[in-house]
């Protein structure tokens, strides 16, 4: 189903004084215009006049698009909270604009967010645009219209996670479906360096030989491709295909065409810090299940802001765990969203390693640790989880989540083990590389999954809303 998002803003000049609105539908996935809608109508108040802008856009989007969903973003709290059904409408002159606003689109199809006045800088440029036209006794008419016609007859696109060029994305996939014999470009990322592997631990250097893979045991990664091999209709940037080039068109090979539906993008969270984040300790399923700290708390206000204003989360969903609860519900309030548990998403059980560093892990059960280090089959000490009974976890609620939110940005609130089985899957990467990654406490990261089984790592380890 198709997202639109409406920016909806209204003024007066004198509150009550000549008041016009202003109304803008959008590409979420693109940021383009798809309509504008603005009018003066006489002498009203500021409020009034945010209710008929809020009207004029939903009416608009449902004359492109009646089966959307509808974000509605505005400045106005008031507006915003009244139509969210959080405070009452107490005011005679609201409460018709209200009982029209939810007539103007299916209500269970649309939902509300308060954004600083500063990004609603286009609805607000209307409104004054409808005022001024209203001074001048004329009636508003967009300045150029051509551009949102033409955006409009546009596929939709998914909206993409933090830091992936989705107007980039939207328009290689447009090219493609022009041109299905053309292999579709694989965007992937990569990352160096060590990180603790599951609760904020010490990471060691992993033995010379590796952990061992074993393909017997793992579970299907989605997007994978046999070693040495690129997914599907895909091609590493910046190279070419292999193999001699065609000496006409009609002598291509067949090719199967790329999947352009929407992904399923999951964006994944690492929760707060907690006590024993800090201090590197083995933190799974089976120990304490610590809350946030003073710490993890602000990193979790820090994230849920950044993820409003990128506005692109439809689902949150996360491990029981508190410290995963905490940190989702801190977002999801932010958000307006629910939030929903999945027992899949817990971290790894490190059995009697619960609560210790890893050097007294290596002091007190040196055997078992190096042969944890030396095979993922290897569970902790005490009856743990190995990395390949999580890798199974994982890949199966990957596969359901995927399946369940065909299309949709999906935040998982999770921990370390988990999300880097989710980014290791869906690079076909050895077991071994779950070691080589950094990801740091609130971090985010994300991977969309698409129909045909490829998969795109968009994005790892971002804490830039955490330097601010």
């Amino acid at each position: 189903m198709r997202e639109l998002v409406v920016e909806a803003d209204g003024g007066s000049r004198g509150n009550p004084g000549p008041a016009g609105y202003g109304a803008v539908v959008l590409d979420p996935a693109t940021g383009e215009t798809l309509a504008e809608a603005a009018g003066y109508i006489g002498v009203a108040t500021n409020n009034v006049a945010e209710y008929k802008g809020l009207i004029a856009g939903l009416r608009a989007a449902l004359e492109l698009a009646p089966d959307a969903t509808v974000r509605v973003r505005m400045d106005s709290k008031l507006v915003v909270e009244q139509m969210s059904g959080r405070w009452k409408i107490k005011h005679p002159d609201m409460k018709p604009l209200a009982a029209e606003a939810a007539l103007a689109f299916p209500r269970d199809r649309v939902r509300y967010e308060w954004i600083p006045r500063e990004r609603n800088k286009h609805a607000d440029r209307l409104a004054n645009e409808a005022m001024d036209a209203g001074r001048r006794g004329e009636q508003w008419s967009p300045r150029d219209t051509s551009a949102a016609r033409a955006a409009a007859t546009l596929p939709a696109a998914p909206a993409g996670p933090p830091g992936d060029a989705a107007a980039g994305a939207a328009r290689a996939r447009e090219a493609l479906a022009a041109a299905a014999a053309e292999p579709a470009v694989g965007d992937r990322s990569a990352a160096r360096g060590g990180a603790p592997s599951g609760g904020g631990r010490a990471q060691p250097p992993v033995p010379g030989t590796g952990l061992q893979d074993p393909s017997a045991a793992e579970p299907a990664p989605a997007g994978s491709a046999p070693a040495g091999s690129a997914p599907a209709g895909s091609v590493p940037a910046g190279s070419a295909p292999a193999g001699p080039a065609p000496a006409r068109p009609a002598e291509r090979p067949p090719t199967a065409a790329p999947d352009l539906s929407a992904p399923a993008t999951f964006v994944l969270l690492r929760h707060g810090e907690t006590a024993l984040t800090p201090e590197k300790r083995f933190s799974g399923s089976g120990g304490s299940d610590p809350e946030l700290s003073e710490a993890g708390r602000r990193q979790a206000a820090a994230v849920a802001e950044a993820l409003a204003a990128r506005g692109t989360i439809q689902h949150v969903v996360s491990s029981p765990l508190a410290r995963c609860r905490q940190t989702a519900e801190t977002v999801a309030a932010r958000l307006g969203l629910d939030v929903v548990v999945d027992q899949a998403l817990r971290e790894t059980d490190f059995g009697a390693w619960e609560g210790l560093t890893f050097g007294e892990v290596r002091e007190r059960y040196p055997e078992d640790m190096d042969a944890w280090l030396a095979s993922p089959k290897a569970a902790p000490t005490g009856g743990g989880e190995s990395f390949t009974a999580v890798a199974r976890r994982v890949a199966a609620a990957r596969d359901r989540l995927a399946a369940a939110h065909a299309g949709r940005t999906v935040l998982l609130v999770s921990h370390v083990t988990p999300i880097k089985t989710l980014v290791r899957l869906a690079l076909g990467a050895p077991p071994e590389s779950l070691f080589k990654m950094e990801l740091s406490a609130a971090s985010l990261s994300a991977v969309a999954y698409y129909a045909d089984g490829n998969a795109s790592v968009r994005l790892l380890n971002d804490t830039s809303h955490l330097r601010r």
